[in-house]
C-alpha cells in the first residue's frame, strides 16, 4: 500500500488522532504483554524476568475506529528488557514483532487468541489479541503484500512476476516453533519472524539467490515485508516472507518415522535427498560469495566450538565427564589449519534436518525449506560463510534422531537403519557433485560434535525426557576413531530445534 493510501485511510476517520502516536499506547499494553509474551513458544528469553518494553515502531495496518465497533490491526516492534541478559542477547534486549488485533468483543472462536483488555490508554475497554489467529486480519496482511509500497514504518515488497490472487483465506499452522506461519488457500505460506534483528533474513536472501540461479529445489519468494532502515543508517529488518505452498508434500521427518514404524528401507529416499542437498549447495556457491578457511579462521571456529562446549557442560552437568574427549574433535579441526590445509566455505542452509525437507507426493522430488538458520544464533553468525559439511553433519544427526525417537526406540535394527541411511545420503551428495563428507573426517567429527552439544542444551532446557538421544551421540563422538564420523549408526539427529521441524 502506498503512503498516499495510508494517509487517505487515516483522513477518512474524522477527528481522530492516529492511535500509534498516543503516548500511553505502550504503557497501557505493558502489563498484558509482560504476562503473554514470555509464554509464547517464540520467546527467546525463557527463565529471565521481563522488566519492561521499549516501543521501536508502531503502524496501524487497519485503523481502529474511535467507537471501537470494528476490528483494527496494529503492528508493533518492541524491545523486551530482561534481568541478567546472557552475552548473546543484543544490547538492550531482544526485539519482537507483534501483530495485535483490537476488537470490542472478539467472536468466540478467537477466545484462545485474546491477550487481555487494557485498563487504560487508547485501547481501554477493547480486547487485544494475537492477530495471526484471526483469518480476516491474516487476509488483510496478504492484501498489503499484494500491493508494494510504504505504510508507516513498514515497506511491502513483491517480485514483479509473482501472481498473488486476491481473497485467499488464511489459516495459521497449528504447530509453531520460533516463528508463526499462515497458509493462504493451497497457494502460499507466509512466515512471520517473531524475534527480529536488523538485516536481511537468510530465509529471504538465500531463496532469492537460488531463484536467480534457476535452482528448483527451493520455493522462490513471492513477496515480503520489512521495517525501513533507521534514519541514521543501517539495514532494514526482514519481518515476513511469502512463498509458494507445496500442498500434498510430506516432510522428511514424518516420512522417516513412517519408514521406521514398518521397518522399511529408506536408503533410496536418503540418496535422493543427498542429491537435492548438493544441488542447493552448488547453486549457492555459484551465486553468492565463497572463501577458503585457513589456519586463523579454522582456529577461530574451533575456539567458538570450545566455548559452546564449556558453557553447555556448565549448564548440563551430565556432559562434564565427556568434555575433555569431545574437545579433541575441535582440536583436530584447528590442527588441519596448522598443517597447512584449507577448506572451502560458502553460504549454507544453517539448520538442515529432516523437518526442513519436503517430498512431493507425485514425483517423489525433494525440496529444502526454512533457510533462516538456527534462530537462537545472531543474524550475523547465521549469514557467515561456512563449510557445506556443516549442513551434511546436521542431516546425518537427523537420521539418527529419527532412529532413536521412532517406534523402534534405538534397537539394533533401527541403528543399522540409521547407518545405511546416512551412508546413502553421503553417496547421493557425492554423486551430485558435493564433497563426500566421509573424505573429510576432521570436519565431520567437529561439526557433528558441535551439533550434539547444541542438542544436549536444547533437550535439557525444553524436553528433559529426550536428553538421552543426544547423550548417546556424545558417548559415540567422545570415543573417537571411525565411530566418530557417523558411519556406525549409533549417534543422533536432526535439528536446530531438535523436534524435527525447526
Amino acid at each position: 500500500m502506498s503512503d498516499t493510501a495510508s494517509t487517505r485511510a487515516t483522513r477518512n476517520t474524522p477527528d481522530r488522532r492516529p492511535l500509534v502516536s498516543a503516548p500511553d499506547l505502550l504503557p497501557s499494553l505493558v502489563p498484558l504483554l509482560a504476562d503473554w509474551v514470555p509464554r509464547q513458544r517464540w520467546f527467546a528469553g525463557k527463565g529471565r524476568l521481563v522488566t519492561g518494553f521499549t516501543l521501536l515502531s508502531a503502524t496501524e495496518l487497519l485503523p481502529c475506529t474511535p467507537d471501537g465497533t470494528a476490528p483494527g490491526l496494529l503492528h508493533l516492534l518492541v524491545r523486551a528488557h530482561q534481568s541478567a541478559p546472557p552475552s548473546r542477547t543484543p544490547a538492550g534486549g531482544d526485539c519482537y514483532q507483534l501483530l495485535l488485533g483490537v476488537h470490542p468483543a472478539p467472536p468466540p472462536q478467537l477466545a484462545p487468541a485474546v491477550i487481555g483488555c487494557p485498563g487504560g490508554g487508547p485501547l481501554r475497554g477493547r480486547a487485544v489479541y494475537d492477530a495471526l489467529l484471526d483469518s480476516r486480519l491474516c487476509g488483510l496482511l496478504l492484501e498489503r503484500l499484494r500491493v508494494p509500497g510504504r505504510m508507516g514504518a513498514l515497506r511491502f515488497c513483491r517480485e514483479p512476476d509473482a501472481d498473488i490472487p486476491s481473497g485467499l483465506a488464511g489459516r495459521p499452522i497449528a504447530v509453531e516453533q520460533s516463528n508463526s506461519s499462515i497458509v493462504y488457500g493451497d497457494s502460499f505460506i507466509l512466515k512471520v519472524f517473531r524475534r527480529t534483528e536488523p538485516g536481511i533474513n537468510p530465509d529471504l536472501e538465500l531463496p532469492r539467490a537460488l531463484a536467480d540461479a534457476k535452482c528448483a529445489r527451493v520455493p522462490a519468494p513471492a513477496a515480503w515485508f520489512e521495517s525501513a532502515a533507521p534514519e541514521g543508517g543501517g539495514e532494514p529488518t526482514t519481518l515476513g516472507v511469502l512463498q509458494p505452498f507445496l500442498p500434498g508434500s510430506a516432510d522428511g521427518w514424518q516420512l522417516a518415522l513412517n519408514a521406521l514404524a514398518v521397518r522399511a528401507d529408506f536408503t533410496g529416499s536418503a540418496r535422493a535427498l543427498g542429491h537435492a542437498t548438493a544441488e542447493v549447495h552448488t547453486a549457492l556457491a555459484q551465486t553468492l560469495p565463497t572463501t577458503e578457511l585457513r589456519r586463523p579462521q579454522l582456529e577461530a571456529i574451533a575456539a567458538r566450538m570450545h566455548e559452546r562446549l564449556t558453557a553447555t557442560a556448565r549448564a548440563v552437568p551430565v556432559l562434564q565427564p565427556y568434555r575433555a574427549r569431545l574437545r579433541t574433535a575441535f582440536d583436530a579441526l584447528a590442527a588441519t589449519g596448522q598443517d597447512g590445509r584449507s577448506w572451502a566455505a560458502q553460504r549454507i542452509h544453517g539448520d538442515l534436518h529432516l523437518g526442513q525437507t519436503l517430498r512431493s507426493a507425485d514425483e517423489g522430488r525433494w525440496s529444502l525449506i526454512d533457510f533462516e538458520g538456527e534462530p537462537a544464533r545472531p543474524l550475523a553468525e547465521r549469514r557467515r560463510l561456512q563449510p557445506a559439511v556443516r549442513d551434511v553433519a546436521a542431516m546425518l544427526r537427523s537420521f539418527d534422531y529419527a532412529a532413536r525417537s521412532g517406534p523402534a526406540g534405538g534397537d539394533p535394527w533401527s541403528l543399522e537403519w540409521a547407518r545405511r541411511t546416512r551412508d546413502a545420503y553421503c553417496l547421493g551428495y557425492a554423486e551430485a557433485g558435493g564433497l563426500d563428507p566421509r573424505s573429510a573426517p576432521e570436519l565431520m567429527r567437529a561439526y557433528e560434535t558441535d551439533k550434539a552439544v547444541y542438542e544436549v542444551l536444547y533437550e535439557a532446557r525444553h524436553r528433559p525426557d529426550w536428553l538421552a538421544v543426544p547423550m548417546a551421540a556424545v558417548r559415540r563422538l567422545a570415543a573417537g576413531g571411525e565411530r566418530a564420523v557417523g558411519v556406525d549408526g549409533t549417534g543422533p539427529s536432526r535439528s536446530g530445534e531438535p523436534d524435527g521441524r525447526g
